[in-house]
C-alpha cells in the first residue's frame, strides 16, 4: 500500500484505533508512513466517576491524569488534547490525523467486513444495538463524538462479528422457532473476529502455508473467550453465539448452560429477566464458582495454596476447553495447529497444559518445557514438539493492527477480502512489536 495515496499534502500519516466500551475507551496512535505505533492508552471510569487516563509512549514514562469524564464525548476529547499537548504529547496538530478505527462489536449480518462510515452506516449500527446493549451503544457514542470533535477525519468501523459472516448456516442457526432467525436475528454471530483473524494469519505464517491451506482452532482466553473453527482461511464456527455469554467459561459469564436454569432460578429465587440476565453475565463464570476471583492469576494462585473451589474451577475451566477442542477438530475434520491468544491464552502456561497435554490422541504431541518458557512477552511460540502431526502456538494478538491496516486500505480503495487481501502480519517477514 502507498501511504501518499490517503493523504499526498502530509509527511506523516497518523490512523487512531478507538474501542469504547461501557465505561472506558481504549486507544491507539499508529504512524502509518513509519508502520509503528506511537502512542495507546486507556480511559477508565467513563460515565461512573473518578474517571482518569494513563497515556503510554515508547520510551518514555507512563502519564496519568485524573480528569472526570461523564460521557464517551469528554473522554475522546481527553485523549484528542492528550495526543497533541506537551510533554507528553506525540503529534503537533490533530488535523495530522488521516481517519479513525472504530470497534464496533456487532454488525448483525449486514457487514462482513470493514467499512467507511456514513449516514447510512451508522443508522445500521444503530438498528442492530439491540442485538449488543452492552457494546454497541458506546460504540455509536464514540463514532458520534468523533464526528462531532474532528467531523474532517474519516472514520471506518470494524466489525467483531464481521469475520465469522463466513458460517455456514448449519452452524449459525439455532434449533429454535425459525421465524425468531427470520424476524428477530436469533443466530449465532460471535464475536473477536479481529483478534481470530489476526492469530490465523500468523499462524498460516508459523505453518509455512497459505491460509487457504490452513484448518485452525484458535483459541482467545481472556475475561472473555471465544475460539473458532477456521477451515481453508474462513470462520466456519464459533463458541460464542446470538451474545457473548455463550461457549466456553469466561471471567464472569457462565457459557454454555441447561438453557432450563435461568427459568429455574428465576420461579424459585423469584428475580426478574434483568437480574438473571446480570447473574449470567456478571456474576458467573470464574467469578461464580470461586466466589471471590475472576483473573485466573489469582485463581492458580489459591488453587496451589490448596483452595479447593480454585482448583475445581481450573478443572472446569480446561475440561471445557479441551472439549471444544474435540468438538471443533470433528467440525473440521483436519487440523493444522492449535492457537491460543489474549490474557490468559498467552500468559497461563497452567491452563494450556491441561488442555493440551492428555491430547496425543489428536496429533498433538505438547512439549511442556517449551510451554513454561511461552509467557507474556516471549513473542510467538511453539509448545509442541517440532515432530508434532497437529502444532500448537501461542502468539500475542494484535487487533489494533487489523484495525489500522482496514482503515488504511479502505480510504485508499485496496481493501478486499481478507484472504485476497495482503495484511502486512501475513508476510513470512513481519516482526511483531
Amino acid at each position: 500500500m502507498n501511504p501518499s495515496a490517503l493523504s499526498p499534502t502530509m509527511d506523516t500519516i497518523f490512523i487512531l484505533a478507538l474501542n469504547c466500551g461501557s465505561s472506558s475507551v481504549k486507544y491507539s496512535l499508529y504512524n502509518w508512513s513509519a508502520r509503528q505505533p506511537v502512542a495507546k492508552g486507556l480511559v477508565e471510569r467513563v460515565t461512573v466517576g473518578d474517571s482518569f487516563i494513563v497515556h503510554q509512549v515508547p520510551g518514555r514514562e507512563d502519564y496519568r491524569l485524573e480528569q472526570e469524564c461523564p460521557d464517551h464525548r469528554s473522554a475522546i476529547d481527553l485523549i484528542l488534547r492528550t495526543l497533541q499537548q506537551p510533554p507528553h504529547g506525540v503529534i503537533e496538530d490533530l488535523h495530522q490525523l488521516s481517519a479513525v478505527g472504530h470497534r464496533v462489536v456487532h454488525g448483525g449480518e449486514g457487514f462482513t467486513s470493514s467499512v467507511r462510515i456514513d449516514d447510512e452506516v451508522l443508522a445500521a449500527i444503530r438498528r442492530v444495538a439491540h442485538l449488543a446493549p452492552l457494546h454497541n451503544p458506546p460504540n455509536i457514542a464514540g463514532i458520534e463524538a468523533m464526528q462531532e470533535l474532528l467531523p474532517e477525519v474519516p472514520g471506518v468501523a470494524i466489525f467483531d462479528t464481521a469475520f465469522h459472516q463466513t458460517m455456514p448456516d448449519y452452524a449459525y442457526i439455532y434449533p429454535l422457532p425459525y421465524d425468531w432467525y427470520r424476524q428477530d436475528g436469533v443466530r449465532r454471530y460471535g464475536f473477536h473476529g479481529t483478534s481470530h483473524l489476526y492469530v490465523s494469519k500468523r499462524a498460516a505464517v508459523l505453518l509455512d502455508k497459505a491460509p487457504r491451506d490452513c484448518n485452525l482452532i484458535t483459541m482467545h482466553i481472556g475475561n472473555g473467550v471465544s475460539h473458532c473453527a477456521i477451515r481453508g482461511g474462513v470462520s466456519v464456527d464459533t463458541s460464542m453465539g446470538f451474545t457473548p455469554l455463550e461457549g466456553a467459561v469466561m471471567g464472569t459469564r457462565c457459557g454454555d448452560i441447561d438453557p432450563a436454569i435461568p427459568a429455574f432460578m428465576m420461579q424459585r429465587r423469584q428475580l426478574s429477566a434483568a437480574e438473571i440476565d446480570r447473574i449470567l453475565n456478571k456474576k458467573s463464570g470464574i467469578l461464580g464458582i470461586t466466589g471471590r476471583f475472576s483473573d485466573r492469576r489469582d485463581v492458580e494462585r489459591a488453587a496451589a495454596e490448596g483452595d479447593e473451589l480454585c482448583r475445581l474451577c481450573v478443572e472446569i475451566e480446561t475440561y471445557r476447553l479441551r472439549k471444544y477442542i474435540g468438538a471443533y477438530y470433528a467440525a473440521l475434520g483436519r487440523l493444522d495447529a492449535v492457537v491460543f491468544t489474549a490474557g490468559v491464552g498467552e500468559n497461563s502456561a497452567l491452563i494450556r497444559e491441561k488442555v493440551l497435554s492428555e491430547l496425543g490422541c489428536f496429533g498433538i504431541e505438547f512439549d511442556a518445557r517449551r510451554n513454561q518458557k511461552a509467557i507474556g512477552g516471549c513473542g510467538e511460540q511453539l509448545i509442541s514438539s517440532d515432530a508434532s502431526p497437529v502444532k500448537a502456538f501461542v502468539i500475542p494478538t494484535n487487533e489494533e493492527l487489523v484495525f489500522i491496516e482496514d482503515v488504511a486500505a479502505i480510504l485508499e480503495g485496496s481493501y478486499c477480502h481478507h484472504l485476497e487481501f495482503p495484511y502486512s502480519f501475513s508476510r513470512a517477514d513481519f516482526v511483531p512489536h
